[in-house]
């Protein structure tokens, strides 16, 4: 059984007991969350798709930590004018434990 949810302007595919890095979310460590965006869900019944979402489908979820991903480097240059821009950035990141799947 898998579900397709949104969350933080990207879409995942998750699966129960499965671990994920989504974007960070306001939430205390330990916490239990719900997803009620979810697009598509999988379970033995068959496949439901919504339009654009499953009408009842939620995936439940508990925070396990907050971090902030590796630094990503970003280097303009422009030859021959001497330009050299550097800069770095790390997005903050919520890691969460898919507990279930209801539709």
């Amino acid at each position: 059984m898998y579900a397709v949810i949104k969350t933080g302007g990207k879409q995942y595919r998750v699966k129960e007991g499965e671990t994920l890095k989504i974007e960070s979310l306001a939430a205390e460590i330990g916490q239990t969350i719900e997803f009620d965006q979810v697009l598509l869900i999988q379970s033995d019944k068959g496949i439901q798709i919504g339009k654009p979402l499953v009408e009842g489908g939620k995936v439940a979820a508990t925070v396990k930590t907050h971090g902030r991903h590796d630094k990503v480097h970003i280097i303009k240059f422009r030859r021959r004018k001497h330009y050299m821009k550097r800069q770095g950035h790390r997005q903050n990141y919520t890691e969460i434990l898919i507990t279930a799947i209801s539709d």
